[in-house]
């Protein structure tokens, strides 16, 4: 049997480093840049910053209750400030914008048609006044709800829906004549405003946290975890093999369980990354849309990881002879699917174009061929006793992963086609 030889690339070379953002403000560029070398990536020091930022916003929107000429203006109505502060400040740049744009969206509609209904029941007065209520309550009341279920709204606007009702029934059912009503909306749209205003110079301009950043370096890190996973898969498989015995790596099934719990943030982060500016790296209507779908194959793929660790764990393991005999093309498809999955990563991590189609699926369809090869003979050798059919179910996984990567392959591919990355 033929076997193929892959060079792989030293770990330091194929390793997933984390880009620094570009700094969009030269400004604070020196202090950004002297905080980042200090804290990196790390969760904690993000959490932290988070937490300073709402309370730099907290403090500036309190200002409208504080200083007296403020005060004079706005009265009473500051607390909308604050609570838009309180409400629609997010971790992410992307979810404030979101939630700001909404909220704003949602009072003005709410708001607007709101009076338009409160000034038509006004003029016509008596019972009618109370039926006309009524009944325009109900009817958008029931339509906006019944829209929060479009799974296309829900997505994006759904907390814009939910400012509409809310304001458009407050406006209606509160009885105000309309001159008070107008006056009302007004004032409260503008203290909203302001809080508004205060989250985007908070979130936007003090070291922004990106939604657009966390997906792609996320979805980069994935195929890192990905190739150590298989790898750790036939070190396992093969520990008996070799003259030194390894430990379980248990971190696989957490990895890849974690992968699979995965699809409800990305969906989050992709969602609000929607809502970004242009900044840095990614520009407007960028492909989001396909980080999603490769979400989907890496989670498909760590299924298949799992299913592959499962094989480990059975109570009918081939003898270390048998396995002796398919050692070496299942390391060498191990080394290489890894190789290849960080090839992968480090293309999307370094937005440059992956030749999939030309390089990597040609390679990847010989090697489920030679697979293919052994799983065969397996069953013939195995089958007086049974074990073959569990050595031929650890290749057939193996198999089923090569045409996992395949799909992954193909998907990164057309990401930096759609994405415009750059040619290696």
């Amino acid at each position: 049997m033929s076997s193929t030889i892959i060079a792989i690339p030293n770990q330091g070379e194929v390793a997933l480093n984390q880009k620094k953002k570009k700094l969009q403000f030269p400004l604070v560029s020196n202090v950004f840049s002297t905080l980042e070398k200090a804290c990196g990536k790390d969760p904690d020091t993000r959490k932290f910053i988070h937490c300073v930022k709402v309370g730099i916003a907290l403090v500036l929107v309190s200002l409208l209750y504080l200083l007296d000429p403020l005060f004079k203006k706005i009265g009473g109505n500051a607390m909308w400030a604050i609570m838009t502060v309180v409400v629609a400040f997010e971790f992410f740049a992307g979810a404030t914008l979101s939630k700001g744009i909404n909220r704003g969206v949602g009072t003005i509609l709410g708001g607007g048609l709101g009076c338009l209904v409160a000034i038509l029941a006004e003029e016509i007065g008596g019972i009618g006044n109370a039926v006309a209520v009524a009944t325009s309550v109900f009817i958008f009341g029931a339509a906006a709800t019944y829209s929060r279920f479009v799974p296309s709204v829900k997505k994006k606007y759904d907390y814009g829906v939910m400012i509409f009702i809310l304001t458009f029934s407050l406006v209606v059912v509160s009885g105000l004549r309309a001159g008070t009503v107008m006056k009302l909306a007004r004032e409260r749209f503008s203290t909203i405003g302001m809080g508004f205003a205060v989250c985007i110079f908070t979130n936007l301009l003090i070291f922004p946290m990106w939604a657009s950043d966390e997906l792609h370096s996320t979805t980069a890190f994935k195929f890192e975890k990905l190739a150590r996973s298989v790898e750790g898969c036939l070190e396992e498989y093969f520990a008996l093999v070799g003259e030194k015995e390894i430990q379980p790596s248990a971190n696989i099934v957490s990895i890849c369980s974690s992968m699979l719990h995965s699809k409800s943030n990305e969906e989050s982060q992709a969602n609000f990354a929607r809502w970004e500016p242009w900044h840095g790296k990614f520009g407007l209507s960028y492909p989001w849309e396909k980080y999603l779908q490769i979400g989907e194959v890496t989670r498909e793929l760590a299924s298949t990881i799992l299913s592959l660790k499962g094989c480990l764990q059975s109570s009918r393991q081939p003898s270390p002879m048998l396995r002796r005999s398919i050692k070496e093309p299942c390391e060498i498809a191990g080394l290489f699917l890894a190789w290849i999955l960080r090839e992968l990563g480090q293309s999307i991590e370094e937005m440059k174009k992956c030749r999939a189609k030309v390089l990597i699926v040609p390679l990847l369809h010989t090697m489920k061929a030679e697979l293919s090869g052994v799983t065969s003979r397996s069953l013939l050798e195995g089958s007086e006793n049974g074990v073959g059919l569990a050595m031929a179910g650890f290749l057939f996984l193996l198999t089923e992963t090569v045409e996992k990567v395949e799909v992954l392959a193909k998907e990164v591919e057309e990401l930096g086609e759609i994405a415009g990355f750059q040619t290696k």
